[in-house]
This record gives structure tokens, C-alpha cells and sequence, in this order.
């Protein structure tokens, strides 16, 4: 028997839903929008309240997958693709080197080497004995099934089903999930869920018929209405006078700004010494300096955001420019052999946001002391899908330890602190990484009570490469940990977004609650 006070609390949105459908109806929020003439935001609210209260069951629910065309992919449809360029410019004017190839055919080293390696493979180019880029077969055509793709993408995403299995095969192959301003596709996950009356839903709609209520009943009775007498038979809403009334809340610092200040009190209670710096970098300082060649793929790992205007600095600070150059061409003067290429002064100093906090690192150590410890709360950029464990702006607790006696245990030390004391984890793991930058290389994991394992950042001892065009000549310690995935351990969260939510209301609880 369903209450006089239930339907009376129902939205007209939901009536009208309620009445629309039998109870062997299957429909989703798009139906809805076609069936009932309302705007999808109306159909999704009303779908949302109706299957909280009981009155929806899920019928089926399947996940269909897009490849969506990216700029880049837009840019190089209308321009050509990399492989496509360097086929003309080979046939055009013959061997060359490998920087010459790429300044003909207008593309960067790192797409350069990238599409070398796949043509070279399939035996299209190869390398001569004067290590000039040559046609290893002059009849080649670059692949008719990219091309097709990226003109058949213009209009509209492409749907996986809809592929053949060789596009298919192709696509996945030039696709991304996260950092897609790197490749030609996005894949874009949609999930389709559709719904049905429960037999509390059932017994709803047929109180609702017997009781008259159609939907549209008034709610609001306005100065027009009067003036004009149109609310003269009219039914119209009851007023809900059981209604809570309005709550007197006190204002309250955020939690992750509490959070944030903790950590740093911490860190300062220790020794540390805080650092910061603009949020506008350079190429020479995020990446450079930290000994990331300009043409290797580690650079794939940070799909940066590049500044429009002004595109480059005037100019890098000496001696720092010519010491860092010199550690990537030959070595310098830091033992190694560097990594044997041309140094770009004029790419080094292409403009972009910040994609790692370590760019800070890197540039205290021009005039850090010895010892010395040194920290920062810095927020980074990088073009990445967003989910519950990744944000495409984010903050980073960045750090460095320089003393001739440092070593790995103090490190993991440090580690430890910021997995257990300002994460709260309970279960820590370490595991060997690779940064270019670092050698031995630590990543951090722990266990997340409800996302289970995932990365809290990465750490280890500056190479030389790295120091010593800095002036600095004793081990240095250095970690890049996410601080947002340490505050959602600490604050029991479950998705990073809820740290910057716009809901009020969810920012009232989660300070409650810690």
C-alpha cells in the first residue's frame, strides 16, 4: 500500500517517468530525453532519485569503446602524419641525417627516432654508413589504413564495433587512454545502463494513475498566473511543511588545506627548508636539467602542456645551459658518456606548464647547501585522464637531501615516514623504477582499503649527470611523491576528485568525518 505522503513527495519528474512506463519497459536517460521531451540533465536527475529510492532496477548495463581524433590527430589529417612527411622529404631530396630529416619534414627528433624505429622494421627506410635516414624501399606508401581513420574520424568518434579487425589492430596501436595530446586517437569509455520498473516501482505507478496525478501540477504560482487567471483549474503541489528548515553552518577550513599545512609542519619540524617556484617552466629545467635526452621516449611519460605565447624564454642561465648540454652530448665533466646527440639550445627553451614538482629540485641545487635539506608542495600539469586515482592537475611533495654520507637507507627511511605517518598506510611496498634522472630508482606503493595497491611516487639518488652541472658533488637524495593520493589515504577518500569537489555539502562531511 503506497502512502498519500509518498506520492506527494515525488518529484514531477518523476511522475511523469513513472506514468511513461510499463512495468516491462527497458529505457535509459536517452529514451527518456525522446519519449518524454525533456533535456538528458532532467532525464539522468530523475533517473537518479527514482533507482535510490527503489522504484528503478538495472536491467543491463554494457561498455562501449570510441576512438575519438585528437588535435594532433586533426593537425596531421590536414598536414600529413610524421611517417607520411619523411617518405616525401626522402623522396624529395634523398639521404638524410636524422636532424636534418626532421627540421625538412617539420616534426621533432622524438617523433623523428619514433617513426624511424616502426619504418625501419618493416624494411621501408634504413640508415646508411654515414648514418643518413634512406628509403630501403622507393616504392613504398606510407599506410592507407591511418590515413583512412583519420578522415573517417572528422565527424564523429569511431565505434570499436564498427572496425574491421585490421583498423582495429591499427588504432590501438596510435590510441591512448591518458596523455592523449601525444597520439592521434583518445579512447573514450562510455558505459550504457538501462532500467525498468521494480515491483515497488509497479505498485507506485499504479497508485499514482489512481490517484490522478499526471506530473504536471503546479509548484510555483506566479505574478503572471495571477494577473492573468491562468491558474484557474490548475492542480497544483502541496507545500511540504514538514520540510527541515535552514541550518546555521560555521565557516571551516578545507580538509586537504589542513592536510597540506600538516605536512608541511612536519617537514619543517624535521629540518627541511621549503622551496617554490613559478608554475611556468621551461623544457631546460623540467627536463633537461634532469637529464632526460630531448629525443627519448622517458619524455612520453609527461604529455605537457605547452604555452602558446610567448612559446620560448629569452634565454638560459649560464653556466648552467652549457654544463647541461655538455652532460647530454658527450658527458661533460660527470664520468659518463652523455647520451651522444646534438643538444637543441633553442627546443630547451620552448615554454610549458610545470609537469613535475623534481623541476624544483633541480633548480634549488644551484645554490643548495651542504648538507642540506630542502622540500615543496608544488602543483604540476599533464594531459591525463581523469579517474579516481589521476588528475590532469595535481600536487606533488618534491624533496632533496644533499650530504657526503646519504645513502639508500636514509631514502627509504624518509619513504617510510611519508607512506605510514602522512599517508597512514599500513601496508607499504617498495619496488626498483627507472627515472632518467636517478640511479638506483625506488617507486613507493601502498594498499588502499578500497582502490587496493597503486603508486604513491617515485624516488632515488641524483645521478651525477644531474648534480654536477649544478656545482654539486656529494649524494643527493630525492623523492616525488603525489600528495593528493596520500591525503586521499588519509582522509579516507576513494576518489582524488572528491579532494577538489565543488559540492559543499561533501566538503562539510569529509571535515566531519576526519
Amino acid at each position: 500500500m503506497v502512502s498519500e505522503a509518498t506520492l506527494k513527495s515525488l518529484h514531477p519528474l518523476e511522475v511523469k517517468a513513472l506514468l511513461f512506463y510499463d512495468g516491462r519497459a527497458v529505457f535509459d536517460a536517452a529514451r527518456m530525453q525522446k519519449d518524454l521531451g525533456l533535456v538528458l540533465g532532467q532525464c539522468n536527475q530523475a533517473i537518479s532519485w527514482l533507482e535510490s529510492k527503489g522504484y528503478l532496477e538495472e536491467s543491463e548495463r554494457h561498455t562501449e569503446v570510441f576512438y575519438e581524433r585528437t588535435e594532433l590527430g586533426a593537425r596531421y589529417a590536414a598536414e600529413g602524419t610524421p611517417v607520411e612527411r619523411m617518405i616525401q622529404v626522402l623522396r624529395d631530396r634523398g639521404p638524410l641525417l636524422m636532424p636534418e630529416l626532421a627540421s625538412a619534414a617539420g616534426i621533432e627528433k622524438k617523433d623523428v627516432g619514433s617513426a624511424f624505429g616502426q619504418l625501419s622494421r618493416s624494411g621501408i627506410l634504413a640508415m646508411d654508413e654515414e648514418k643518413r635516414v634512406t628509403l630501403g624501399n622507393p616504392d613504398a606508401v606510407p599506410d592507407s589504413v591511418v590515413r583512412s581513420l583519420l578522415e573517417r574520424s572528422a565527424e564523429a568518434p569511431l565505434a570499436d564495433a564498427e572496425l574491421t579487425e585490421a583498423e582495429r589492430e591499427t588504432i590501438q596501436g596510435q590510441a591512448r587512454k591518458r596523455g592523449a595530446s601525444t597520439a592521434m586517437f583518445r579512447i573514450m569509455e562510455r558505459e550504457n545502463v538501462r532500467y525498468r520498473l521494480s515491483e515497488s516501482g509497479r505498485e507506485l505507478r499504479t497508485a499514482l494513475a489512481e490517484a490522478g496525478l499526471t506530473g504536471d501540477e503546479i509548484g510555483l504560482l506566479t505574478p503572471e498566473m495571477l494577473r492573468d487567471g491562468t491558474w484557474r483549474g490548475k492542480i497544483f503541489r502541496e507545500y511540504g511543511v514538514n520540510a527541515p528548515t535552514s541550518r546555521l553552518l560555521p565557516g571551516r577550513r578545507n580538509p586537504y588545506s589542513e592536510y597540506l599545512d600538516s605536512v608541511k609542519d612536519k617537514l619543517v619540524s624535521l629540518g627541511f627548508q621549503e622551496f617554490d617556484g613559478p608554475i611556468v617552466e621551461t623544457e631546460f629545467w623540467n627536463s633537461d636539467a634532469l637529464f632526460m635526452p630531448q629525443f627519448h621516449s622517458a619524455r612520453d611519460i609527461h604529455d605537457v602542456y605547452y604555452v602558446k605565447n610567448p612559446t620560448h624564454i629569452r634565454e638560459i642561465g649560464e653556466p648552467f645551459l652549457s654544463r647541461v648540454a655538455a652532460a647530454h652530448e658527450n658527458g661533460g665533466d660527470t664520468g659518463s658518456r652523455g647520451w651522444g646527440y646534438s643538444f637543441d639550445r633553442d627546443f630547451t627553451r620552448r615554454l610549458i606548464l610545470r609537469s613535475q614538482g623534481t623541476v624544483m629540485s633541480a633548480k634549488t641545487l644551484r645554490d643548495a647547501a651542504v648538507p642540506g635539506k630542502y622540500f615543496g608542495i608544488l602543483r604540476c600539469f599533464r594531459y591525463d585522464q581523469v579517474d579516481a586515482t589521476h588528475l590532469s592537475d595535481f600536487y606533488q611533495t618534491e624533496g632533496i637531501v644533499l650530504g657526503e654520507d646519504v645513502n639508500l637507507r636514509n631514502l627509504l627511511g624518509l619513504l617510510k615516514m611519508f607512506a605510514e605517518e602522512l599517508a597512514g598506510a599500513t601496508e607499504v611496498r617498495y619496488v626498483p623504477g627507472y627515472f632518467p634522472f636517478t640511479e638506483p630508482s625506488v617507486e613507493v606503493h601502498i594498499k588502499h582499503p578500497r582502490l587496493g595497491w597503486f603508486e604513491l611516487g617515485g624516488s632515488g639518488i641524483f645521478r651525477p649527470e644531474v648534480t654536477r652541472p649544478m656545482g654539486i658533488d656529494v649524494p643527493v637524495l630525492a623523492w616525488g611523491l603525489g600528495i593528493d593520493r596520500m591525503a586521499l589515504m588519509h582522509l579516507g577518500l576513494n576518489d582524488l576528485r572528491e579532494l577538489f569537489s565543488s559540492d559543499i555539502e561533501s566538503v562539510r562531511l569529509r571535515r566531519r568525518a576526519g
